[in-house]
């Protein structure tokens, strides 16, 4: 899916807002996502997953097309943990609520 499809899938699901305020909101949840694990932040969507900033350290890499040894400088980079109602609706299982009324 498309950033394009997402703001259509937000607009057609409000028939109060347009296709420009729809992106609008769409831009501005991007971007404070990638404000947040820009500064360190864990971004965290129930029931999605969360995005947050690792640090790796400084190695030794090699070119794999001489066999040379390369030094490789530390880095942030960005990971994703997938959140359990988003593994499990990949697994073709539907969602289990968590609890009941019945007693």
């Amino acid at each position: 899916m498309t950033r394009s499809e997402v703001v259509k899938k937000v607009a057609d699901w409000s028939f109060e807002i347009t296709q420009s305020q729809a992106d609008q909101i769409v831009s501005t949840i991007l971007d404070e996502i990638i404000h947040a694990v820009d500064s360190g932040q864990r971004v965290e969507l129930r029931g999605f997953g969360s995005f947050f900033p690792r640090e790796r350290k400084a190695r030794m890499g090699r070119n794999p097309k001489t066999g040379e040894a390369v030094s490789v400088a530390p880095k942030r980079v960005l990971f994703f943990k997938a959140g359990r109602e988003l593994l499990r609706r990949l697994n073709g299982k539907k969602a289990e609520r968590k609890w009941t009324d019945e007693r």
